[in-house]
């Protein structure tokens, strides 16, 4: 069986990359002849752990290629995999043309009967669009049909969360797709949940969004916990005995980010307004997670009045650790408005320095440390929770910084450990009465223009 993967960024190469691992032959296409040059050399071009491996051995092996040479590929298809984007419009729905434009090189290029199995996640309703497209499109009385299976995978844990995924799911038509799709995954040894297309679309969106609206409740929470002297890491354990609940997404913080949770919510949003209904639980995640990720923002600005010519230091810069993607991450939007005010930036991230730079290529400065960021600096704010920032020692800050003033949005260092030293420290949702606060927070000098 010819399999190929249309699309090579998380989802697509992702996709053919696990598919080959199991034992498949795939071939991966993209338009971009250097970033497949790139891939034929086993490096991955996006930074994903695990990934670069998987590609050079499996293309060492054999079972898996790389090509610009669409028209070749389509023509030897069985199975094409769509995993191209679908970015979201201003308006917030979703963006289908790179789908569609992967369909027409399809119908003009098959020449047997093919599945073609849209993974890409696209609003309820795509699949049977996608299907009529090719039939009408499609020559040489070649039958088409299409699947939907939808991915779960969660970035910085891509390969992880394919090869051993909690569920897989096909949506379906027909005993022939069901049976085509069935025999590919066999080998992945995992639950499979078969539904009708329009389920299986669904049951994407249905669990993002529910996972989203997750992370803007325990943030809710948070905030009240810091209205009522509450401490969130208590509340969220308390909660998460319950096994209706659980111990995932209960980390409190600045919001959520990256290609997915933003993107699908505005989606379903939309989606259900075009046909007439709102979604009241996912217009508040939205508006809850749009707020929230202003927090440390506005918390420095309570304290200093001014962030004109304070010298800030940004630890983290990508949406979540563990990757460099920053689509929708709370650095972005929140350095803008440091910028604004005046605020002189120095940040610091592991790996995601180069894609920030075309965004601020001169804008800001650029650290090679984590000391070299916070050195004489009069503030830190922690965007991302990577190890080594929750790992650094917190003296280092008293140390190198000229105020050890930190706004954490990640939570990222224990009270106990904080409460004996003489930092002012802000997180999220709980409260940090230490020596420092008690010596300093009065003294109206202590803050320019502030308490």
């Amino acid at each position: 069986m010819d399999i190929v993967v249309a699309g090579t960024g998380y989802v697509g190469l992702v996709t053919g990359a696990c598919l080959a691992e199991v034992g498949h032959k795939v071939i991966c296409v993209d338009v971009d002849e250097k970033k497949i040059g790139i891939m034929k050399k086993g490096i991955s071009p996006i930074y994903e752990p695990g990934l670069s491996d998987l590609l050079e051995k499996n293309y060492a092996n054999g079972n898996l290629d790389f090509t610009t040479d669409y028209e070749e590929a389509y023509r030897k298809a069985d199975v094409v995999f769509i995993g191209v984007g679908t970015p979201e419009r201003s308006d917030g729905s979703a963006n289908l043309d790179y789908v569609f434009s992967v369909c027409g090189q399809i119908a003009k290029n098959i020449t047997k009967d093919c599945l073609v199995v849209v993974k890409s996640t696209v609003p309820i309703g795509t699949n049977d669009r996608v299907e009529e497209f090719l039939r009408e499109n499609v020559e040489n009385n070649i039958q088409v049909e299409v699947a939907s299976n939808p991915e779960f995978l969660a970035q910085g844990t891509a390969v992880k969360d394919t090869l051993y995924a909690s569920r897989i799911v096909i949506g379906v038509e027909s005993e022939n797709a069901k049976n085509i799709l069935m025999n590919i995954y066999k080998r992945f040894n995992q639950p499979i949940v078969v539904t009708n297309r329009r389920s299986a679309e669904m049951i994407k969106y249905a669990s993002n969004d529910f996972l989203a609206l997750k992370i803007s409740f325990i943030n809710e929470m948070a905030n009240v916990c810091e209205i009522v002297g509450a401490d969130i890491e208590d509340v969220a354990k308390g909660m998460s005995y319950d096994s209706r609940i659980g111990n995932k997404f209960l980390n409190a913080g600045i919001g959520y980010g990256g290609s997915c949770f933003p993107k699908d919510t505005k989606a379903l949003h939309w989606l259900a307004n075009d046909h007439g209904y709102e979604v009241k639980t996912i217009k508040a995640t939205i508006e809850v997670n749009e707020n929230q990720k202003y927090k440390l923002f506005r918390k420095a600005k309570e304290f200093f009045g001014s962030l004109k010519n304070k010298r800030v230091a940004i630890l983290g810069l990508t949406f979540k650790p563990g990757t460099d993607d920053l689509r929708e991450a709370p650095s972005i939007p929140n350095i803008r408005r440091m910028l604004d005010e005046g605020a002189k930036i120095i940040a610091y991230d592991p790996v995601g320095e180069n894609n920030f730079k075309k965004i601020y290529p001169d804008e800001i400065t650029y650290a090679e440390s984590i000391e070299e960021s916070i050195k004489d600096a009069d503030m830190v704010f922690i965007f991302t929770e990577w190890e080594e920032v929750k790992n650094i020692d917190i003296d280092i800050f008293i140390k190198e910084m000229k105020t050890p003033i930190i706004f954490d949005g990640r939570n990222c260092f224990d009270l106990n450990d904080i409460c004996e030293k003489s930092v002012y420290y802000y997180s999220i949702g709980r409260k940090t009465i230490n020596n420092f606060i008690k010596k300093n927070l009065m003294k109206k000098n202590f803050f320019e223009g502030g308490n």
